[in-house]
């Protein structure tokens, strides 16, 4: 090989060898099919902060509602601590399926009027779920390959609703018994394989969950050094107060900087200039949607 053929390799080598870290670093955690040499000892390792890896940080209040509000209704609520909203964007096991303001137009008013958006995907649920409506909704025999499939689909749907990379989406996992052991590891396979495929597209994988049962599990998987794990932990735990560094079952390291969003309050009712929503109540210092 002649001198200038090798210089050109020896450039396409180091441009293929950029992008391989720039994709390791959006991550938060490398995937498990990473090069020894750019993964750390284990999933671990501290979490760099997401903003220079392009995510678009909010620190504040949000609520969650089972359907996306009207603009109108958002509007109402500018005299509210709210500034973000989640949305259940998507998943098989959507409480609420039906979504007449969740379109383009939607998205892109409410971050014209000052709101950020979290999406919410509601996929297949734990085996062992406790809540009698989404048994029939649990994951398969497969669920590697599920987890996978399901991944497809929230990045799918996430860019039909203008929401671009660099934009967390949250998988719903509603609580289950961790400590049932082949129930635990069917669902731990589901997760960590749509985690992977949300990543692979540019995307920040977010999990939210119950910190008693999938937070408590995904915090062990962490501990063990597994890899494939959320970049972004949503936790519940209604104590009524917001608390993002003060959750029993994370260590303060973990998740952490701008990567935790505390669910303290459910199922309450708030009225804002006359409108009223039926809400969850959140505290958020994570990434949201970047809206295009």
């Amino acid at each position: 090989m002649d001198r200038r053929k090798k210089i050109r390799w020896k450039i396409v080598g180091c441009a293929i060898g950029l992008s391989a870290t720039l994709a390791t670093l959006i991550v938060g955690a490398p995937s498990a099919a990473s090069s020894s040499a750019a993964a750390p000892a284990s999933s671990s390792a501290a979490l760099p902060d997401p903003r220079p890896l392009g995510a678009k940080v909010f620190q504040g209040w949000a609520l969650d509602t089972c359907h996306a509000p009207s603009l109108e209704t958002l509007r109402a609520w500018s005299g509210s601590r709210y500034r973000a909203v989640g949305v259940y964007y998507g998943g098989r096991g959507r409480a609420c399926p039906s979504q007449p303001n969740l379109t383009v137009s939607w998205m892109r008013g409410t971050r014209d009027i000052g709101w950020r958006v979290l999406p919410i995907y509601v996929g297949s649920q734990s085996p062992c779920v406790r809540n009698t409506n989404k048994k029939h909704v649990t994951i398969g025999g497969k669920p590697s390959s599920q987890g996978r499939t399901e991944g497809k689909d929230a990045v799918k749907r996430a860019k039909a609703l203008a929401i671009k990379k660099r934009s967390a989406l949250y998988l719903d996992m509603e609580a289950y018994d961790q400590t049932r052991t082949s129930c635990a590891k069917t669902t731990l396979s589901f997760i960590r394989s749509w985690c992977r495929e949300v990543r692979s597209h540019g995307y920040f994988p977010g999990f939210y969950s119950s910190a008693e049962s999938g937070v408590l599990h995904v915090e062990k998987a962490r501990e063990a050094g597994k890899h494939d794990l959320p970049s972004v932990m949503w936790f519940a735990r209604w104590s009524g107060k917001a608390s993002l560094s003060g959750e029993p079952v994370l260590p303060k390291s973990a998740w952490h900087p701008h990567r935790r969003i505390h669910q303290y309050v459910g199922n309450v009712t708030e009225k804002h200039g006359g409108r009223t929503l039926h809400i969850d109540r959140n505290k958020v210092d994570a990434p949201v949607a970047i809206i295009d």
